[in-house]
């Protein structure tokens, strides 16, 4: 990648508390670029071909949310790898318990 920042995405259904969490926490390190979208209507940011085009790799939070996007998205991703961090929706946004399991995920990042 040549010292550019890892594009990451994170992907949840609403994008309102564990995506955004995730692009929050992730943005603070250095050689990182992240973005959160959401896979239903509603979403605050809804996912899209564009997003997924960006992203070197897509953090899914559910198995049902790797699936949606592999219907919507799949000629989009050949190239991109879906990642399920498997965190159930029972956050809040920012909760110290959340960011904790995220920053556990990423030790590359946070040793």
């Amino acid at each position: 990648m040549s010292g550019e920042p890892a594009r990451l995405l994170f992907v949840c259904s609403r994008n309102r508390l564990r995506s955004p969490t995730a692009e929050a926490v992730l943005n603070g390190v250095e050689t990182v670029s992240a973005i959160s979208a959401g896979t239903n209507n509603d979403a605050e940011t809804t996912l899209s071909g564009d997003l997924v085009e960006w992203a070197d790799i897509i953090y899914v939070m559910e198995t049902a949310h790797k699936k949606k996007i592999t219907r919507k998205f799949g000629t989009e991703l050949r190239h991109t790898p879906v990642r399920n961090l498997a965190i159930p929706d029972n956050y809040k946004f920012m909760e110290p318990d959340l960011v904790a399991i995220i920053k556990a995920r990423f030790p590359e990042y946070f040793s």
